[in-house]
This record gives C-alpha cells, sequence and structure tokens, in this order.
C-alpha cells in the first residue's frame, strides 16, 4: 500500500491539544475518556431514573438515593459526603432535602448530626431502576467484551487516578 492510500494515525482523542502537549499525553486522552464518562453516567442514571417512574431527579439525587438505600441502614451527611467524595455539603444537604420532598428518604439526628434513612417509596424506586438498569445496561455491557475482571480491573485504575487527582488538588490549594 503507498503512503497515500495508507490510512493516516489520527493521534490520540483527546479536547485539549494544548493539554495533551505535555510529558504524558496519554493522561489529557484518559481525561477526555472521563469527561465523556461522566456525562454519559449521569445522563443515563436520570433517564433510567426516569423509567423507573422518578423523572425530574437530578444526578446526585439519584446517587444518593442508591447510597442512603445501600445495607438498609441510616446515613450521616457526613457518611454521603466521604462516601460520594464531594466537599460542598450544601449540595448534599439540598439533595437530601429534595428527595425528602419526594418522600424518598426521612431525615433525623443522631446527637449533633443529621441522618437520612431510606423510605418504603424510596426502596421500591431503587428496586424499579435496578430493573430497568438489569433489562437495558447490563446485556450492552456485557456486549462491550470486556470480562468482569477486566472491568474490576478499571475500576481499580479509576480509583487510583481519582487519588493522584486529589493529590494534586491539594498541592495546586498550597501555591
Amino acid at each position: 500500500m503507498t503512503d497515500e492510500r495508507r490510512p493516516r494515525r489520527v493521534g490520540p482523542v483527546v479536547s485539549s491539544a494544548h493539554l495533551a502537549a505535555s510529558g504524558l499525553p496519554e493522561l489529557s486522552e484518559v481525561e477526555y475518556a472521563l469527561t465523556m464518562a461522566n456525562h454519559a453516567f449521569q445522563r443515563w442514571i436520570t433517564r433510567c431514573m426516569d423509567a423507573a417512574g422518578a423523572p425530574g431527579m437530578a444526578p446526585l439525587e439519584v446517587l444518593i438515593l442508591h447510597l442512603v438505600n445501600h445495607r438498609d441502614r441510616a446515613k450521616t451527611l457526613a457518611d454521603i459526603r466521604l462516601v460520594l467524595h464531594i466537599e460542598d455539603a450544601h449540595l448534599v444537604s439540598y439533595a437530601v432535602r429534595k428527595l425528602a420532598e419526594r418522600k424518598l428518604v426521612t431525615t433525623a439526628r443522631k446527637g449533633k448530626e443529621k441522618t437520612v434513612e431510606i423510605t418504603g417509596e424510596g426502596a421500591a424506586l431503587c428496586s424499579r431502576y435496578a430493573e430497568v438498569r438489569e433489562a437495558l445496561l447490563v446485556e450492552l455491557a456485557r456486549e462491550t467484551g470486556f470480562s468482569p475482571e477486566e472491568m474490576s480491573r478499571l475500576a481499580a485504575l479509576l480509583r487510583a487516578i481519582s487519588g493522584s487527582y486529589d493529590h494534586a488538588a491539594r498541592a495546586a490549594t498550597t501555591l
């Protein structure tokens, strides 16, 4: 095949060439993939919740609802912030208030700390969400050809790189 007919390598897929022009251009590829995955995931969880019967929920509300439902025990606002890695307490408080208005969670006090607990309606909604997720997403994820072990490895890599971003964020604060 001549050079004219050979497909040209496009190069890394990035959103910011100026950031890719670094000592590790692959990191810019990861950042772009994370951006795309984050937006797709947020779109998915809100649409899945719509299909489950609760239209109009924000992505953070969906995440908090599932977390509060996890292991069927009350969570403190601090627990929610820690597990979901959220710095801004008001974001969690606002989302919890919206969930409480929908009667999906209840709030109480444990000492000075506010606690959040799933309601029967909230648990039922989480179950319907799980059914929709199973019907629409799980098979598609299997069709990617990635093994469950590869998916677990990807999850571990993403958790590890999030630690790098946290460390860099702390360092940037000191500049």
